[in-house]
Order: C-alpha cells, then structure tokens, then sequence
C-alpha cells in the first residue's frame, strides 16, 4: 500500500573539501567568520529528502508517493521521477520559485556544511494529505516550516500513522511545536544531534519522548542506532563498509529502510537492521539516488550481514 512522503524536492550542489573545516576554524574567533574552502571536485544531483527517500524506498519494492513543491526549473526532476516509476501526482509546480537547492561541503572527516534555498519548499503548505488519497504510513520529513506543521496536523486527523523526522528543519520550530509534533506522531527519527536539540528545545528525556510515540528511533552514525519503544532499548549495529564515500542522504536512506519495515509489518529488529543496511550502501556512493542495487542484492546483503531474510 502506498507510504506517503512530505518533504522536500531539491538539487543538490555536492562539493569535497580535502582537509578537514576544523583546521581552518579558530574556535576563538567563531563570531568573525572569513574562510573559504577549496573544492577541487563539484557536481550536481538529485536530492531534497522526499526525493531520496522515495529513490530508496522504491529500490525495496515499496510504493511511495511524494508530496512536495518544485520550482520553474524542475523539468528535470520530472522527467527523472517519471523513468524511475515513482508518481509526481502530488507534487506542484511552483511557477514563479526556483526548486529548493542544497550546496553542501563534506570534508575530510565526513563532517558536512550546508546552504540552502528553500524555493519552491516555502510554499509545500499549498499542498494537502487529504489529496493523496488512501495510504498506509506516512513520513514529515524536512519541508517548508508551514508545510511540516500543517501536514502533520492534516496525518493525525485523517489518522494516518507518521513518522516525525525533522532532520535539517529542526531548528525552525521551538519548544511547543516539537512537543506538538512527538504528540501528534507514532514515531520519532533523529540522529544523535538531533536528539540532543530536540531534548534541550522540549525539556523532555529521551524517555519522556519515547513514552509519547510507539517508537524513537535515534542513529549515531558509525556506532549504530538505537530504537526505544515498548519501555526498553533496541541496539542496531551498523553495517561495515570497505569505504565510506559520501554521507549525503544516508539518513533518508535509512528512513525508507524504517518505512519498508513498517509497512510490511516487520518486528522492529528487522526493521532497525534494514534501515542500517540501506545506509551503509548509500554511503558508499556520491549522491544521494546514484546507488541501485536490485531487490535480490539488498536481501543477499541483509542476509550476508544478519544471518537471515527479511
């Protein structure tokens, strides 16, 4: 059954810097900023959240459906969307905006600085749940600020079960809203930071957070992730790598992981280890939607790494 996803549509401006940002920031003199960093190599890709999660979900066999703004320029994503079978039906065009655009530099550490123009995103509030249609879960990923409050409201009133994962976006929304959020939610996703801002800015525990929703899934990057849900703490390793490439859209690939899970009904192990999986093979490859490994590869890994099928 169809899994909706909200968030954003954007190019990616993808750039690598050979040393590492803390070499070049003197931390006593953060307030006056002047660096630039060279970037020997630069080039464009698809992305934006809904975009990736959408790409990595598809690649499981689901069937998501992306609901977001694109801008005057966004021809191109059309045309992609529509070779890879994922349906734009919810999707507007914006006439006179740009599509959202990312320019991100990763360094030498994997640590990552990020612009970004939100275009055509601001104006994702234009867009309703109810459009979509009848759909089985739902995820409010990073969007325009209007669009993430009121699609979350419009999910829980149509009682449509949704994750909450505010990634990039979190800092848009203060204390009350992300409450407001985790209560509207059945589930939260945050990397580590994340979880840390969400804490400071709510003045809930981790605890406190997961008692609100069914699960609170928090990834650490390289040490795994972990899933509180039920009154107890699920471990997930990370999958090993040979080489670790690109960390753009990890996260979202690991959140089309945990909607497959959900979706298909798995116990949170399962799903936990095939949201790992799903990043640990993006993460060996530029982009966030350039890897495309078949279905039978993704299972023969899983079953490589975990000893069973899923």
């Amino acid at each position: 059954m169809t899994a909706l996803i909200c968030g954003s549509l954007a190019f990616d401006t993808i750039m690598a810097f050979g040393g590492r940002f803390s070499e070049a920031l003197l931390a006593d003199q953060l307030h006056k900023i002047n660096v630039a960093f060279l970037v020997p190599s630069m080039r464009r890709e698809f992305g934006g959240c809904a975009g990736n999660i959408a790409y990595n979900l598809k690649l499981l066999g689901g069937d998501p459906l992306i609901m977001a703004t694109i801008g005057q320029d966004g021809g191109a994503y059309h045309e992609r969307l529509d070779q890879l079978d994922i349906s734009r039906r919810c999707i507007r065009t914006i006439d006179d905006a740009y599509t959202a655009q990312a320019f991100i530099t990763t360094d030498a550490g994997s640590n990552q600085i990020t612009a970004f123009h939100p275009g055509a995103m601001s104006v994702s509030f234009e867009n309703k749940v109810a459009d979509a249609g009848a759909v089985k879960l739902a995820i409010i990923a990073p969007d325009g600020r209007d669009g993430m409050l009121q699609h979350a409201q419009q999910c829980a009133d149509l009682n449509v079960p949704f994750i909450f994962d505010p990634g990039q976006g979190l800092p848009m929304f203060d204390g009350a809203e992300l409450t407001r959020f985790i209560e509207l939610a059945t589930w939260v996703a945050v990397n580590d930071y994340e979880a840390e801002l969400l804490m400071e800015r709510t003045g809930l525990s981790l605890a406190d957070i997961a008692g609100k929703v069914d699960a609170l899934v928090v990834t650490r990057g390289e040490r795994g992730s972990e899933i509180h849900t039920g009154g107890k703490r699920i471990d997930i390793p990370c999958v090993p790598v040979e080489k670790v490439v690109d960390p753009t859209g990890c996260g979202d690939a690991f959140r089309a992981g945990m909607m497959h899970g959900l979706s298909r009904g798995f116990d949170w192990e399962t799903t936990g280890r095939i949201a790992s999986l799903m990043g640990a093979i993006k993460i060996t490859h530029q982009g966030g939607q350039n890897h495309a490994p078949s279905l039978a590869e993704i299972e023969e890994r899983f079953e490589q790494a975990f000893g069973y099928r899923f």
